[in-house]
């Protein structure tokens, strides 16, 4: 089975498994075990839960972390009963893997069953000229929550090679083929009309999710 797309739902409705979305802006956690979620984004529980700083997993990861800036500070959950977390009222949507993969924005990850295998890696065909893009990766089978920044759109990329702005850009496949084009011609166009524009090409089987902002945007200098 692919990844599977959950976007917004009836208050309360339950998928299968045991992350659910108590609305659009909140994530639902029926625990009994572990979880991992973002530092700071439990709003309430139910029942007996402990929280614990989540390390980087490893010199290895704690220096991918340090040196390429990407990842987000996790707690690990443990105990049994309902947790609700959620961050800044984002956009919450949920994916379910079965054997396969997902390269998501750091900044964009909510929580994710502990037991799938997360690492830091260089985005494929991102290189120097690019800026070193990196993002994190999760394997295995279980659930994956994400925030965006407004309703997304998720993109076949089966369908016709597919582009998306570097900073719009969720999540994909990890399946997929990514190229880097930079174009300084369509910089005032595209983008954030900074003169030159970064956008990633993905091509083969698999999805794009793209959020409908590139993310917060900073108040020009007054001078």
């Amino acid at each position: 089975m692919r990844s599977q797309f959950f976007g917004n739902m009836d208050q309360g409705q339950q998928l299968p498994g045991h992350f659910a979305l108590q609305n659009s802006k909140m994530l639902r956690v029926h625990l009994n075990g572990d979880v991992l979620a973002r530092q700071g984004s439990m709003v309430a529980f139910q029942g007996q839960m402990d929280f614990d700083y989540e390390g980087a997993g490893g010199i290895g990861k704690f220096i991918k972390k340090a040196v390429t800036g990407e990842g987000v500070p996790l707690m690990r959950v443990r105990g049994q009963g309902l947790l609700f977390v959620a961050h800044d009222a984002a956009d919450i949507h949920l994916f379910y893997l079965e054997n396969e993969g997902l390269t998501v924005n750091g900044a964009n990850i909510l929580a994710y069953d502990s037991h799938l295998q997360s690492d830091i890696q260089r985005v494929q065909g991102a290189g120097i000229a690019a800026g070193g893009l990196f993002n994190t990766t999760l394997q295995g089978t279980g659930w994956v929550a994400l925030t965006t920044h407004g309703t997304p759109v998720m993109l076949d990329c089966g369908r016709a090679p597919t582009f998306a702005d570097g900073q719009s850009a969720v999540a994909w496949s990890t399946s997929l083929q990514v190229g880097v084009n930079r174009t300084f011609k369509a910089g005032a166009l595209i983008g954030r009309g900074s003169g030159e524009a970064m956008q990633l090409a993905y091509q083969g089987q698999g999805f794009v999710l793209v959020q409908a902002s590139e993310g917060p945007t900073v108040p020009p200098h007054t001078h």
